[in-house]
């Protein structure tokens, strides 16, 4: 009897951290877009308006005609600039589709869930 209560709160617990598991990978998919493949550059920037452009730019050609093949994702984080610095990130991302622009609270909720996991 007693093996039967601990197989039984054994499997209870091995599933329950399965499906843990499972529902922060459905969330991740679902809600941060985020792909399985490549390596994740996270840019942190607070008013930086006059580099942040000539340092992006630099960043997608090296990934584009460079041979860094595995850079597949640039997320740049704005830790509340008070310039222009998130509406160039803004539009330069337009162009680009590897640039993800977020604000760093919603970049540290996506980090702590991936530590979840």
């Amino acid at each position: 009897m007693v093996e039967f209560i601990f197989h039984t709160v054994f499997w209870t617990l091995a599933l329950y951290g399965l499906f843990e598991i499972i529902k922060n990978i459905i969330y991740l998919y679902t809600y941060t877009n985020l792909k399985s493949n490549g390596i994740y550059i996270i840019i942190a920037v607070k008013n930086q308006e006059d580099k942040i452009e000539g340092f992006l730019r630099s960043v997608i050609f090296k990934i584009l005609y460079g041979k860094e093949d595995s850079l597949k994702h640039i997320i740049v984080a704005d830790l509340n600039s008070e310039d222009d610095t998130k509406e160039i990130i803004k539009k330069i991302s337009e162009n680009c589709e590897l640039i993800k622009v977020t604000s760093w609270k919603e970049c540290k909720e996506v980090m702590d869930n991936i530590d979840s996991i």
